[in-house]
């Protein structure tokens, strides 16, 4: 259990959301207060009961914490964190899943469609006064998505949504999950992810909207992408290490798939020197997929509601993972 409200400190830890500020309007009497830095996170992580936080997370701050008893993740990964080691020092863990659903949801549509409508060539051509003229070769026009085949890869919340969104525009959804007994939930129709090489030669789109776990890191590697159309592209609004970076510049660089869109690299911030920043195929947004004016509210809602849970000394959090 924690300790009375009274009593409780909590530590959120990111260099960019402004989530005591949003907490605080709360007004629930609860200390509380942010730090920007790993740094910062180490000196001051003795302090706090509860820590909320994803990127600045060092599994060594177990040891630097003795007063913690729960930590929440602001983001919906949760790789960062040994859950060995949660269970052994009895600090709690939940995740931040379905908070940022309809942001990337519609992130990975809105990459659909600027592929699709040639848009960051146009916003390329912007920036150089340049008006194109029409195109006389169709393979290189703009197109339209009805009647496109789209495969989403993990077919939980997000991709979920996103097989609803795609379905509002006319394509065929193939949704490919770890159960397909757990539901089509909005595509046309449900296969094993198991079934990846069946139809990747079937997609004009691949989505990639799964976890990052042992199986699915590197799951879009050479043979994958040898698998899909030359006309196909990918997006990943995932993790960036579902997919072999090396095989996917090379893919792209030989022509073999048309496209692909990428909120997430395996290294971020992407080093300067990537191949991928000059591939003009290629168009990269900055893991900003799940942001939004909402998002530190979103949190603080699952925050809120973990902290009566375990005040109530009740043994479920909302998205436990520890």
């Amino acid at each position: 259990m924690l300790p009375d409200s009274k009593d409780l400190t909590i530590l959120f830890a990111h260099p960019a959301y402004r989530l005591h500020d949003r907490f605080a309007v709360r007004g629930t009497g609860i200390r509380a207060f942010q730090v920007g830095s790993r740094e910062e996170l180490a000196a001051r992580a003795s302090e706090a009961d509860v820590v909320v936080v994803s990127g600045l997370w060092d599994n060594a701050l177990l040891e630097k914490a003795p007063k913690l008893r729960f930590v929440q993740s602001v983001s919906a990964g949760v790789d960062q964190y040994d859950q060995a080691a949660f269970r052994a020092r009895g600090v709690r863990l939940a995740s931040a899943q379905g908070v940022n659903a309809n942001a990337v949801s519609e992130h990975a549509m809105s990459l659909i469609l600027a592929m699709a409508r040639l848009l960051p060539q146009a916003r390329d051509n912007q920036a150089k006064h340049h008006w194109r003229g029409m195109i006389g070769e169709i393979a290189r026009r703009e197109d339209e998505l009805g009647g496109k085949t789209l495969l989403v890869v993990g077919l939980g919340r997000i991709g979920g949504r996103l097989a609803r969104l795609a379905k509002a525009f006319g394509m065929h959804v193939v949704g490919l999950r770890r159960d397909p007994a757990a539901g089509a939930d909005g595509a046309d129709e449900v296969h094993s992810i198991a079934s990846l090489k069946e139809w990747l030669p079937r997609a004009d789109i691949v989505a990639l909207t799964c976890p990052l776990t042992p199986e699915t890191t590197g799951l879009i590697g050479a043979e994958a992408l040898a698998a899909m159309k030359p006309t196909a592209r990918l997006v990943n609004v995932a993790r960036g290490k579902v997919v072999d970076e090396a095989a996917l510049i090379a893919a792209l660089r030989e022509g073999r798939i048309a496209g692909a869109a990428l909120d997430v690299v395996v290294e971020e911030p992407l080093p300067e020197s990537s191949p991928l920043w000059d591939l003009p195929n290629v168009f990269i947004t900055p893991h900003s997929a799940g942001e939004t004016q909402r998002y530190e509210d979103n949190v603080l809602d699952i925050l809120v509601e973990n902290l009566d849970r375990l005040q109530r000394g009740e043994d479920r959090l909302h998205n436990q993972i520890v």
